[in-house]
């Protein structure tokens, strides 16, 4: 263990946050002090790339979100020329917020204040009282603020505060091809985010929400053994989690894939056990004709995998997007001891409805409002705050699996599901964003 160190009224220059971190150990004050908070939206939440939403929930042109990307609020708008953008949700005259509904679908943004109103394409078409500018004012130099970097992985749309990044799928690396994963279960890769959400606001560290593979024997136990009785009774819950994916002595995995991009990788596991939820499909109505076209779109083996996996790849792309089973997962830090996550239950597009009920009950069971797992993980998160404080013995240790873990022969870093791989890949990225070392998103 590190010797203690005495942060009080330390300075967090690049050498300060280095101090925070040793091997296998991590300083409490990185979750707990509001100072590092605020760095953290500075460095990472208003510098690097950041995940907006699914093109599916503004299928439409005109429909909108409103999103945050760290303390700036902005707005996901499809135009009226179809295109995509991420705006600044703020008025170019006095800056008061000109989108004030989570969702809906218009052609315009009028601002409440004094009326300055902008097309859902960002252009100043109308502004009160037109005269008291005279000649000098240029409606084309005052339209809404678009985010500088705005680029689109397979429908999942990214946006960046920062010029100064990688390219999108440059960061992403082998990450992307494990939200194929989800993409590719659905016929045709079109996906349907459009069915709502539901949150959980918790108070805890946003960098607690991640993956991690050794928690889910203790803290979902009660989960784990529902999932067990119904392995043989046809719900779907015990279809896609047959036996026990998080046994310490299973073939379960967990990877780094660099940026801070982590996996639980369960592809052995499923693949292993992937019979009984094909016969849960071959039984429910269009099943079969879902299996048909996985097979007729991807070879064979790719398709074994999509159909063991159900569209589950288990990912985290740092620093605020989560792909866990049947769910998009952002999450939106509010302040060094509250976020706020927000779950989208995907379904796809050209299946069946009893198929996409399927998907929607197992988001519902364990992370909607009434589920199991949600309202574990808050609560255990909560209680990791707390004891974070007691800081007389400030370090926390992340070494699990040190000595066991593996380099891939794509550079992917490999640990047992229950290694602590995706905690250390996490805090790796954090300071090197942190420490300025790599502002543009580099690891």
């Amino acid at each position: 263990m590190p010797d203690r160190l005495d942060i009080r009224g330390r300075d967090y220059d690049a050498a300060g946050l280095r101090s925070l971190v040793a091997p296998g150990w991590i300083h409490s004050a990185v979750y707990t002090d509001a100072k590092i908070f605020d760095l953290e939206l500075e460095r990472i939440f208003h510098t690097g790339w950041l995940f907006i939403g699914h093109e599916s929930e503004i299928a439409k042109t005109g429909e909108f979100k409103r999103r945050q990307m760290g303390r700036q609020p902005v707005i996901f708008v499809r135009g009226q020329d179809g295109e995509i953008r991420v705006f600044l949700n703020r008025c170019r005259h006095r800056g008061a917020i000109v989108c004030e509904v989570d969702e809906g679908r218009d052609s315009f943004f009028r601002c409440w204040y004094h009326g300055w109103t902008y097309s859902n394409a960002g252009e100043l078409v109308s502004v009160s009282g037109p005269d008291g500018y005279g000649p000098s004012f240029d409606a084309s130099e005052n339209g809404l603020t678009p985010v500088p970097r705005v680029e689109n992985y397979r429908g999942f749309i990214f946006a960046a505060l920062s010029e100064k990044v990688l390219p999108l799928e440059d960061y992403l690396g082998n990450a992307a091809k494990v939200i194929d994963i989800l993409v590719d279960a659905a016929p045709g890769g079109e996906l349907s985010v459009r069915a709502g959400s539901n949150r959980t606001i918790y108070k805890g560290n946003w960098k607690q929400v991640g993956m991690d593979g050794y928690h889910p024997l203790f803290v979902h136990a009660s989960v784990l053994a529902t999932w067990e009785r119904h392995t043989d009774s046809g719900h779907s819950l015990g279809a896609t989690h047959s036996a026990n994916p998080f046994d310490f002595d299973g073939i379960s995995e967990t990877r780094d894939f660099g940026h801070g991009h982590t996996m639980l990788d369960f592809r052995k596991h499923r693949l292993k056990h992937s019979g009984k939820y094909r016969a849960l499909l071959e039984n429910t109505p269009g099943g079969a004709d879902y299996i048909d076209a996985l097979y007729a779109e991807h070879d064979v083996a790719w398709a074994d995998m999509l159909l063991a996996m159900a569209g589950d790849p288990h990912v985290g792309v740092f620093p605020n997007l989560q792909l866990i089973n049947n769910q998009i997962r952002i999450v939106n830090p509010l302040s060094v001891d509250e976020t706020e996550v927000v779950m989208f239950p995907v379904l796809f597009s050209n299946v069946s409805t009893e198929i996409n009920a399927l998907r929607l009950r197992q988001h519902e069971s364990f992370y909607g409002p009434a589920g199991s797992g949600s309202t574990d993980d808050a609560e255990i998160f909560e209680r990791v705050q707390l004891g974070l404080e007691a800081n007389l013995d400030p370090w926390i240790n992340i070494s699990r699996g040190m000595e066991r873990e593996w380099v891939d022969e794509d550079g992917t870093i490999v640990g047992h599901v229950s290694d602590e791989v995706p905690q250390r890949a996490q805090i790796r990225q954090w300071l090197a964003m942190m420490a300025e070392e790599s502002p543009d998103g580099r690891r």
